[in-house]
C-alpha cells in the first residue's frame, strides 16, 4: 500500500486531525518536513495521494522548494493522484494549476462561518451541510484555476475552497485540533496584536472560548471531506 505524502512547512502546522483520520483508516502516510529542509521527492509515483499543509510564507516568495513543489503538484494531477491543500497548500495548488495568489482584501484570523456553494461538487464533498464554522488564519487568497469548481466562501474571502475532480484545495483550515489552535495562538501572539483592529481577526481569548465544541463540529466536517478524498487514493 503506497503512503499518502504530507508536506509540512512549519513545525506547529502539521497534519492535525487529518493525520489522526488517516491513521484510524489504516492508511499509511509520510511526513516531509520542508521546514527542516527535507527534500521534495523527485516523483509522486511512490505515493497514493499528496497533501500540502499551511504556513506563513507566500507561494510568491523566492524560496528554493517552491518551483519543485509546483512541478510535483502538476505531475500529481497529470497522474490522477489526489491532491489536498490546506491554506498555503491550497495556494500552492492554485498557482501550480494556473491560478494566481494575491493579497486578500482583509486579514482573516479565527473562527468564522463559511457558506457551501450550491452545486453537485460541493454536495459531494460536504454532503447536506450548507454552512459551518471554520478556522481561518490567512492574509492572501487564491483565484480558481481553469476547470475548478467553487465550493466555499466567507464574508471576508470569496474563494475559500475549490475542487477539480478528486483534487481539493482549501484557503480555510479544516484540519484543526484543540491543541493546534492553542499553539497557533501562542506562536501568533505578535501577529494578533498587530492585526487587532481588523474586524476579521479574533484575539486568542475569543478563539479559545468553547474551543472543544468548535473543534468537535469542525472535525465532523473534516471527517466527511476526508472520507470522500480517500476514495480517490491510488493504492
Amino acid at each position: 500500500m503506497k503512503p499518502v505524502v504530507i508536506f509540512r512547512f512549519l513545525a506547529h502546522e502539521g497534519p492535525g486531525y487529518l493525520g489522526d483520520f488517516l491513521s484510524a483508516q489504516n492508511i499509511p502516510w509520510q511526513l516531509v518536513k520542508v521546514d527542516e529542509a527535507e527534500a521534495v521527492p523527485v516523483s509522486i509515483l511512490a505515493y497514493s495521494g499528496m497533501v500540502l499543509m499551511g504556513g506563513p510564507m507566500s507561494v510568491n516568495d523566492d524560496l528554493p522548494w517552491v518551483p519543485p513543489l509546483l512541478d510535483l503538484i502538476r505531475e500529481t494531477k497529470a497522474n490522477d493522484i489526489p491532491l489536498l491543500g490546506h491554506c498555503l497548500g491550497g495556494q500552492l495548488m492554485s498557482k501550480a494549476l494556473g491560478g494566481v495568489v494575491t493579497k486578500n482584501p482583509i486579514k482573516e484570523i479565527g473562527w468564522g462561518g463559511v457558506a457551501v456553494s450550491n452545486n453537485e461538487a460541493a454536495k459531494f464533498w460536504f454532503g447536506n451541510t450548507e454552512t459551518f464554522n471554520a478556522f481561518h488564519w490567512h492574509g492572501e487568497t487564491f483565484s480558481l484555476p481553469q476547470g475548478a469548481i467553487h465550493l466555499l466562501s466567507s464574508p471576508y474571502c470569496q474563494n475559500q475552497a475549490w475542487s477539480i475532480g478528486k483534487h481539493l484545495a482549501f484557503q480555510t483550515h479544516i484540519e484543526m485540533t484543540l491543541e493546534m489552535v492553542k499553539k497557533w495562538c501562542e506562536e501568533g501572539e505578535n501577529e494578533l496584536l498587530e492585526a487587532a483592529s481588523s474586524v476579521a481577526v479574533q484575539q486568542a481569548n475569543k478563539m479559545q472560548q468553547e474551543l472543544s465544541l468548535h473543534c468537535f463540529f469542525l472535525n465532523i466536517v473534516a471527517k466527511q471531506v476526508y472520507t470522500q478524498w480517500i476514495r480517490g487514493l491510488k493504492f
